[in-house]
Formats: structure tokens, C-alpha cells, sequence
């Protein structure tokens, strides 16, 4: 099978557990982009026991609170497709007003030049999502 999401990942992995993992998606228009990927090759969430879809939801839920806290982004965009790679992924996207596509979507016609937002550092959005998987947790 040739999927791009089990291949060892071309991106960076901010956060990683034995389910899921988060990487940044090399996006010099959207920094701070995001996906968390499943790690088994499923394409649906029903394929997963509802502990696993809380688990990834979860996951899901982490990464945006982290992205919103660093960034304070106007809007997170959230999406799960696979129509054009049918592993099981979410893409948690900080937007911005004035950003290139807004208020399209990132995959859109681009309706401006745009301004591009600085991104979070790795090491602290990574805390920042651990921190939001675990609140209370060590630091």
C-alpha cells in the first residue's frame, strides 16, 4: 500500500502517542497548520471503537486549544476528508481574516495576497498540546 500517512512522516511530529500523532503541515501561506493522523490505516471514524474516537477527538480538541492559545487565530478550521488519501486524518487550521483564502477555505480559490501569521514555535505548541491532554500535568 503506498499512503503518504503511513509512510514515515515528512513533517514534523510535534506530539505522539501509541494511537495518533500530530504533525505540522509544511504550509508557508497557513502557519500553524496541523493534522492528526490515526495510526492505523482506517479511513472512516467508524472504523474505530468509540474509545478510540474519543481518544482521537481528543487529540483533535488538544491541538486547537493549544493553536488557539498560542496563536489566537480568528477561526480553527477543522476537517476530516480522505477522499485523496483515505487514511484517517484531521486538519486543525488556524485562520486568519486577512489571511490568503479567508473566508474560503485553505484548499479554495485565493481571494487575496494575503498576510501571512507568524506560526508557534515546535516546542511549545507540542507543550501546549500535552498540556491540553493533561491538564495539571508536569510541566
Amino acid at each position: 500500500m503506498d499512503c503518504p500517512l503511513c509512510a514515515l512522516p515528512s513533517e514534523l511530529t510535534l506530539w505522539e502517542d501509541e494511537r495518533c500523532r500530530v504533525i505540522r503541515v509544511d504550509d508557508a501561506a497557513h502557519p500553524g497548520f496541523c493534522r492528526v493522523v490515526w495510526g492505523e490505516h482506517v479511513a472512516e471514524m467508524t472504523d474505530l471503537s468509540p474509545a478510540d474516537r474519543r481518544h482521537l477527538l481528543d487529540v483533535v480538541m488538544a491541538t486547537e486549544a493549544a493553536l488557539r492559545n498560542l496563536l489566537d487565530p480568528d477561526k480553527i478550521n477543522l476537517a476530516s476528508f480522505g477522499n485523496m488519501v483515505p487514511h484517517l486524518h484531521w486538519h486543525v487550521i488556524p485562520r486568519y481574516r486577512d489571511d490568503r483564502h479567508f473566508p474560503e477555505s485553505v484548499w479554495g480559490a485565493p481571494q487575496r495576497e494575503g498576510v501571512v501569521h507568524p506560526a508557534a514555535d515546535a516546542v511549545p505548541l507540542a507543550r501546549a498540546i500535552d498540556g491540553a491532554l493533561h491538564p495539571g500535568g508536569p510541566d
